[in-house]
């Protein structure tokens, strides 16, 4: 039986535990709260800043796992090569955990070590140096912060006025305790996707068919698989994602953003991991969830077959407001719906904006935009109280 010690236990975490358990693993989920969703299914729970160097070696020390998953950015990933040094095996790697909790790393490592192509950027970290930055790469720019998760501290700068808002902004979403940010020049793309690609140890990369989703506020409100992707496009993206995952080095499931013009493929993010937008896979769109085939990957188990099923989507439900102890409404009437689904994470809080559970909806017929458009008016019956 595996030992797996999970960093990080949001709603990504809690399917994964699950997806692990039933391949015999034994799961330790780490957070820095208590009763965080992956720790209301794990075999064993550990709360602790995961900032804190010191204590990420006390529980690595405590539990010697077989595996190391971190599933959040919020890490002191830097540890990492020393677990690797005393035998311990990080999914997907430490290299590939370093480089995509830092954008900074992974934007230089796919521009300038591999010639994908990316978005114009600068780097910026103090006000002033943002200014330059703007300047340098023009309006309107996108500004994110180096580290940070579900799009927290991005935003767009349309006039020169707004900067400071912005870098403002960045600092209130950094996640870790840097305080640069990379500034991209707006890319007029007709189209995003996520391309879960699936590094194995003893099989050749697999490709989920690509999943489109649309965003609000920096993260993500509905995504849909299969999304409308031109095939020529389509290979130059898995072409892309092949060459960095292959860097990285590592075993698991990656979500590898794009952005796509007309007729150009720009690389934009990486995360080694499940993605949020990949939780349409839950709907039963192909043979295995983003989830189980992470498992599969890590655990070093065979992926015979990965297949398009049906199409799906995932519309994700919000709170409106603060509250210690929020309630889920309207369930029993989206469910009543043909093809609908719902998942509640579990999460014991709520905040404004904060994702509480998403709907799953599916048809074998339907196209994307219809199967969109229930999980839409499926979502609508729902409500979080405080």
């Amino acid at each position: 039986m595996k030992k797996i010690l999970l960093l990080g236990s949001g709603e990504l975490g809690k399917e994964l535990i699950i997806s692990l358990q039933r391949l015999g693993a034994y799961t330790i989920a780490c957070d820095s709260y208590d009763n965080a969703p992956a720790m209301q299914v794990a075999d064993e729970c550990e709360v602790f800043n995961m900032l804190d160097g010191d204590a990420l070696d006390a529980v690595v020390a405590k539990h010697t796992p077989d595996l190391i998953v971190p599933e959040i950015e919020a890490i002191r990933t830097e540890r990492f090569y020393d677990y690797e040094k005393q035998g311990y095996t990080v999914v997907p790697s430490a290299k590939a955990a370093n480089y995509t909790m830092n954008r900074k790393a992974i934007r230089d490592l796919a521009a300038i070590d591999l010639g994908l192509k990316t978005a114009t950027y600068a780097y910026a970290n103090s006000w002033e140096k943002l200014k330059d930055a703007v300047q340098q790469i023009g309006l309107p720019c996108v500004v994110k912060p180096l580290m940070s998760s579900s799009g927290k501290g991005q935003s767009v700068i349309r006039k020169f006025e707004d900067a400071e808002k912005s870098w403002n902004y960045a600092q209130e979403g950094q996640r870790g305790d840097a305080a640069e940010v990379i500034v991209e020049a707006f890319v007029p793309f007709e189209s995003e996707i996520t391309l879960l690609t699936v590094s194995q140890e003893n099989g050749p990369t697999l490709f989920c068919a690509p999943i489109g989703h649309r965003q609000e506020g920096g993260d993500y409100r509905e995504s849909w698989q299969p999304a409308a992707v031109n095939s020529g496009l389509l290979e130059i993206a898995k072409e892309m994602a092949a060459k960095v995952t292959e860097r990285l080095t590592g075993n698991g499931i990656w979500g590898v953003e794009f952005f796509l013009t007309q007729d150009e493929v720009y690389f934009s993010e990486l995360s080694p991991r499940p993605h949020d937008t990949g939780m349409v896979t839950l709907a039963g769109t192909q043979t295995y969830s983003e989830f189980e085939l992470h498992a599969r990957a890590i655990l070093q188990l065979p992926i015979p077959e990965l297949a398009l099923l049906k199409t799906g989507a995932s519309v994700a439900i919000l709170a409106n407001e603060h509250s210690e102890n929020p309630t889920i409404i309207g369930v029993e009437n989206a469910l009543a719906m043909r093809g609908i689904d719902v998942r509640i994470f579990g999460k014991p809080s709520s905040r404004p904006n904060r994702r509480m559970a998403v709907v799953l909806s599916s048809d074998k017929e339907k196209s994307s935009e219809e199967v969109v458009k229930m999980g839409v008016e499926a979502a609508s019956k729902i409500q979080v109280l405080p």
